[in-house]
């Protein structure tokens, strides 16, 4: 009776753990509300990546991606961000969360968009 007492105990801890877990990543998020997915763009042209991002109680800022290249750390959590023309073809952008060590915790945001 013990036994299953202690393995009911453990698999709720766990259970719990997780969902816990799961909970503080979920409370970051990432907006990238321009360009939208999908969006063509002039070839000529700076992109502007306008974003909001609530880095939740493990993020602390965030990181921009360029075709899974890093291309800028941001601290500003809401506002806009200016890249150089891109070359012609399709391109992932992605806003990452990181922690204070710059690791991904795990929240991003991308758009694909067609540079023309």
């Amino acid at each position: 009776m013990k036994t299953l007492i202690r393995h009911a105990l453990s698999a709720s801890l766990f259970t719990s753990l997780g969902l816990a877990a799961a909970a503080f990543a979920q409370d970051a998020t990432v907006t990238i509300s321009s360009p939208a997915d999908g969006a063509k763009l002039a070839a000529t042209a700076p992109i502007e990546i306008v974003f909001d991002v609530a880095p939740g109680p493990r993020g602390d800022h965030t990181h921009l991606y360029v075709d899974g290249n890093e291309a800028a750390v941001l601290r500003q959590l809401k506002g806009s961000h200016k890249l150089e023309p891109l070359a012609s073809g399709t391109h992932e952008l992605c806003i990452k969360v990181v922690n204070k060590n710059h690791t991904p915790i795990g929240v991003d945001k991308c758009v694909k968009v067609d540079v023309q």
